[in-house]
């Protein structure tokens, strides 16, 4: 869509919709550059025998047989870094996947943790973040230095809950329930850094909820063009520019297929849980209950009601991921 704005497109880090030469490739997707894991399996290391350069499989001898010689986080804040400075006359729209912090916990240096007193894979994933945390700021750096930074549109987000809570050291899920995988608030529940001077008030925070069936809509909002039709998300950008904007009215529905079939909806400040098919629904006032502790659904029949006839028409089935509910 952005592509066919004007937009010059690109992508680096890890995509894993695809295998090589099938449609879903990031280039017959709508970026015109590339580089990064396409199975996302093998974006579970961090010094891969290979990468893909748009359809090009890149080798690296440094990486062979084990070897840990180039890493790949770097190489892709490398290709952050030049494709903002090729394409800084704009306008140009860059998806920044990193796939730090994440297992396998690899990195060429722990520092500055060494000597704290944490397990070696707490040490390692401390480092990740901070890794990525100085890599987005040379981004941020480079932005303002090629005086763009003020007409460009930042988004830094996560995409689940933390796949390890660290309890007791990182406390990284901190008071929400569960973790990645799962459909309680740690498991999907995730902060958003949106950054856009002049524009999106600086140092605000906001409690309204979106999700990411809205980014479409909203990237179509910011770049002036008309989304698609018969979308389930909708545009956020009055929200982001500080004008107040009811989010929370509509039901917002997500699945986890894999192993067991789970369901969750939100409306207003109710989330309602389905851990398998058959069992009754879980129902949590997030206003009140953000732990997800209290189970109100014998107290709340009418909203159960209310999520149960919404779910009926929630999900359409796909011959690619046959779900028996």
């Amino acid at each position: 869509m952005l592509k066919q704005a004007g937009y010059a497109t690109g992508i680096t880090g890890k995509w894993g919709l695809a295998e090589p030469n099938t449609d879903g490739v990031p280039t017959r997707q709508g970026f015109d550059e590339w580089f990064g894991y396409l199975n996302q399996r093998r974006a579970h290391t961090y010094y891969p025998p290979y990468l893909w350069r748009n359809e090009e499989k890149m080798m690296f001898e440094a990486n062979a047989d084990g070897r840990q010689g180039r890493y790949s986080h770097d190489m892709f804040t490398k290709f952050a870094l030049d494709f903002v400075r090729r394409h800084k006359a704009g306008p140009f729209f860059l998806y920044l996947p990193y796939t730090i912090p994440h297992a396998k916990y690899e990195i060429p240096s722990i520092k500055p943790y060494t000597d704290k007193p944490w397990p070696d894979n707490a040490k390692v994933h401390a480092a990740m973040i901070t890794r990525m945390d100085a890599d987005i700021g040379r981004m941020m750096a480079l932005l303002k230095k090629l005086t763009i930074d003020e007409k460009t549109l930042v988004f830094f987000c996560s995409d689940n809950g933390a796949a390890r809570r660290w309890d007791g050291i990182f406390d990284s899920s901190g008071p929400l329930r569960g973790h990645k995988t799962d459909l309680y608030e740690g498991g999907i529940r995730t902060p958003m850094i949106v950054r856009w001077p002049g524009r999106v008030p600086a140092g605000k925070t906001s409690d309204a909820v979106w999700y990411f069936a809205d980014v479409l809509p909203t990237l179509a909002d910011v770049a002036r063009i008309e989304p698609p039709a018969n979308i389930d998300g909708i545009s956020v950008l009055p929200l982001l520019l500080g004008t107040p904007q009811k989010t929370d009215e509509r039901f917002l529905y997500w699945e986890f297929p894999a192993g067991k079939f789970q369901q969750a909806v939100r409306w207003r400040h109710y989330k309602a849980i389905r851990l398998a098919p058959g069992q009754p629904l879980e129902l949590y006032d997030l206003s009140k209950d953000i732990s997800e502790q209290n189970n109100i659904a014998s107290k709340r029949p009418d909203v159960i009601a209310r999520i149960e006839k919404y779910l009926t028409t929630a999900r359409t089935d796909s011959s690619n991921w046959p779900i028996k509910i």
